[in-house]
């Protein structure tokens, strides 16, 4: 278990735009509704699609993408434990 969470982290790449985006399309968030999830204002979320801020490339940074990832997987567990209750 522990050999497979560190190749993933060994292999890991950090979220670009198009990724970014296609989260939050998957999600069904507008780009107003991802800000307030991620706690941004949603020039930043512009942004980070974007890649750029004016002339300067922009990162989305890890803790953007943790979010993203922790948002997701609380999705799965809710999703999970409505098919379990839909079972009995």
């Amino acid at each position: 278990m522990f050999s497979i969470w560190f190749e993933n982290a060994i292999n890991f790449k950090n979220m670009d735009k198009v990724s970014f985006k296609k989260w939050r399309k998957k999600n069904g968030f507008s780009q107003q509704e991802a800000a307030s999830v991620l706690g941004l204002k949603r020039r930043m979320i512009q942004y980070y699609e974007k890649g750029k801020k004016g002339d300067k490339d922009i990162q989305i940074p890890k803790y953007i993408e943790l979010a993203c990832e922790g948002l997701d997987l609380k999705n799965k567990i809710a999703k999970l434990i409505n098919a379990k209750g839909d079972s009995k």
